[in-house]
């Protein structure tokens, strides 16, 4: 705490009245918190046990941060519920003493979406991690909150299926519906918001509902509202999810992989723009820039030429691929791109692709002691060339290091900025830069995040780009499932 006192300067003696008075109300405060979280917490560990629960300084630090450059806003609590039935009953605890809820997965996000802006609870819920009704014939699995892709592909293995929604980063299945994560295999199969069927939800006040209705899972439904997608995408501000029922894929026969290389940005982006024009049902399209595959050949030991690439993965049988590609490989050269660099088995395959993922790391070594902000953008495919194209010129044009890798086939592409944060100067040109990428962006009839979120560092953005009567619409939403304000308060709205 501090004071600022005007016009006139006090000197404040270690014995003097005010220095007492302020002394004795801190204190007293203080104490008077200290017994309300005594209370509360007590009545937590009779929910979820003694080691459900934890004060100390460097689990709470923990849970207040995630991969984003916002500070780390620690919770007053942590709490580790094993059930839907625990959730319930902590999250009616907080409703009663009015104390903020944040859902926490595995703090992946790049937003700042899990900081406890009024301090509170923070509910882990990585102790739910249970794979729930398989249905192999429907194509379909119920999971719990703390199942991460990786897990569940692990867990589908024998199957023949699997689910691609593939962020890069090992994230909670439910933390990605909450963000309406995507990535590398959207423009194939899809975001989170087109492979949810069903949520479990608990609100604020403890209530459980299910969005498309208790252990329903229809491939397609019109039946009212769609609630669950109301939830996707809703960042753990209207409730917290603790089952998500998904859909499934089948393995594909074959899966080749490929690089290729081209004389400029706007090459590779014709070129992304030209094989989805053609119908070509491509799995995975991924825009590298120089700089970027510059450091990705650095961390990963590669050797593709500095120039600007494409990352390319094709499914399906065997004479469908081959199909895929030379159409591909067609469209590629007659922009100038290079031959393919082929990962046909699956070992090189996901060496490809691991330093596809591994780009933030590969970023954050151009400059060994920064930090990394990641901003994602999503414009329509035909403004695609020419947001990229005047992108990159302002990253020259300002001296800012921010190498561009994106999911181009959808239109999504991300800069990572790498920064000093203890240059104040520098820190204000990546915001600056921040501010015009997502401008840019809606000025191109796109959005202002493809799939990182809102979090804290983007709602001033949503409301330029959702408009004053959406922003109404929404508040009104948020104050009706949580008129206390309690979910994830200082998030999205």
């Amino acid at each position: 705490m501090s004071f600022v006192w005007t016009p006139i300067r006090r000197v404040f003696h270690p014995q003097s009245p005010y220095r007492l008075v302020l002394s004795r109300t801190m204190k007293n405060e203080r104490t008077a918190k200290g017994k309300g979280l005594d209370r509360v917490t007590s009545a937590f560990r009779s929910v979820c046990g003694d080691d459900g629960v934890s004060l100390g300084e460097a689990v709470r630090e923990q849970h207040g941060k995630d991969e984003s450059v916002h500070r780390c806003r620690p919770p007053d609590v942590v709490v580790w519920p094993r059930s839907v039935d625990e959730v319930s009953a902590l999250a009616k605890i907080c409703h009663h003493h009015r104390l903020p809820i944040i859902p926490f997965g595995t703090g992946t996000g790049l937003e700042g979406g899990v900081g406890a802006l009024q301090g509170g609870v923070c509910f882990s819920l990585m102790k739910m991690a249970q794979v729930l009704n398989l249905h192999q014939e429907d194509f379909d699995v119920m999971v719990e909150p703390g199942v991460t892709r990786k897990a569940l592909n692990s867990h589908l293995r024998e199957t023949g299926l699997w689910f691609p929604v593939d962020p890069g980063a090992d994230a909670s299945l439910c933390g990605m519906a909450a963000t309406s994560a995507s990535g590398t295999n959207a423009v194939r199969y899809g975001t989170m918001r087109e492979n949810v069927l069903n949520l479990e939800v608990v609100l604020a006040d403890g209530t459980v509902i299910h969005t498309a209705g208790r252990g329903r899972r229809p491939r397609k439904t019109s039946a009212g509202y769609n609630l669950t997608n109301l939830f996707v995408g809703s960042e753990g501000t209207l409730g917290i999810i603790t089952k998500a029922t998904l859909r499934l894929y089948g393995v594909p026969e074959a899966m080749v992989s490929a690089v290729c290389s081209f004389p400029s940005v706007q090459a590779a982006v014709d070129s992304t723009v030209e094989v989805l024009q053609a119908g070509v049902p491509i799995a995975r399209i991924e825009f590298l820039d120089d700089v970027m595959i510059d450091a990705c050949n650095r961390f990963n030991s590669l050797s593709y030429p500095v120039t600007p690439t494409l990352f390319l993965e094709f499914h399906g049988t065997e004479r469908s691929v081959e199909e895929q590609v030379n159409t591909t490989e067609e469209i590629t050269q007659s922009n100038g791109g290079s031959d393919f660099a082929w990962a046909r088995d699956a070992d090189t395959r996901l060496r490809l692709w691991k330093a596809r993922h591994d780009a933030w790391y590969a970023a954050l070594a151009l400059r060994p002691g920064c930090k990394a902000y990641s901003t994602d953008v999503c414009v329509p495919l035909s403004r695609l060339p020419q947001i990229v194209v005047e992108t990159k010129e302002d990253l020259i044009e300002h001296g800012l290091t921010g190498p561009i890798a994106g999911h181009v086939g959808d239109g999504n592409f991300h800069c990572i900025m790498v920064l000093d944060p203890n240059n104040p100067a520098e820190v204000k040109g990546v915001h600056d830069f921040a501010e015009r990428l997502a401008r840019r962006a809606l000025a191109l009839d796109g959005t202002c995040t493809g799939e990182h979120g809102v979090g804290l560092g983007k709602r001033s953005l949503l409301r330029e780009e959702m408009g004053p009567h959406a922003m109404e619409l929404m508040e009104g939403l948020k104050a009706t499932l949580d008129p206390r304000n309690l979910m994830n308060p200082g998030k999205v709205v």
